[in-house]
């Protein structure tokens, strides 16, 4: 058995497992969307090798990322408090200042992401975007597009990791070998 075969039977080994801890921490609605990012974490590992106890690992991962998105649901609980009760002009002037590079910004990350989705497989981006943009559970996916639920759960896994990976190339303005946007991209891709 391959690293990557061990590294996904582990993984769907898990996920029972992993909701049920994550959902310990996160509100029901991000659950699922953490147990798909831990996937996407430990296919991103590089030496697997070295992990010595893999169930841990993913449990480790799997809080971390539960732990991250609660700090920035506070965090942004935080900002809107501090809005409120700022009754300085200077603040205000300075909120303004911010909202206005954080929409451009905003604006600029949901283009690259839409670039993005575009770039994905047309299969893989119908779950993808059933998933992720329209919020419909992973059932609902697989009812909807005649798919095995485990199929949906790897395509919305693999378009969550191709756009990870073709976002960070984006803006890391390093370029990829020649011929090719990204290394997910087919020869037939990469001659349009």
């Amino acid at each position: 058995m391959s690293e990557q075969d061990s590294s996904i039977s582990l993984y769907l080994s898990m996920r029972k497992h992993l909701a049920r801890a994550v959902s310990r921490i996160v509100p029901p609605k991000d659950v699922e969307d953490i147990v798909q990012e831990t996937y996407v974490r430990l296919c991103q590992v590089e030496k697997k090798d070295d992990i010595r106890t893999p169930r841990s690992f993913l449990f480790k991962i799997a809080r971390n990322l539960a732990l991250d998105q609660v700090k920035r649901a506070e965090s942004r609980l935080a900002i809107v408090s501090v809005d409120r009760d700022e009754k300085s002009g200077f603040y205000e002037h300075e909120n303004l200042v911010d909202q206005t590079y954080a929409q451009v910004v905003s604006n600029e990350e949901f283009a690259l992401f839409c670039e993005a989705v575009r770039h994905l497989p047309v299969q893989c981006r119908k779950a993808f975007v059933l998933r992720k943009v329209y919020g419909y559970s992973q059932r609902e996916v697989a009812d909807k597009l005649n798919l095995s639920e485990s199929t949906v759960e790897k395509h919305i896994a693999l378009g969550i990791k191709r756009c990870t990976y073709f976002m960070m190339q984006q803006t890391s303005n390093d370029f990829a070998p020649a011929g090719r946007a990204h290394p997910f991209q087919t020869d037939s891709e990469a001659l349009l």
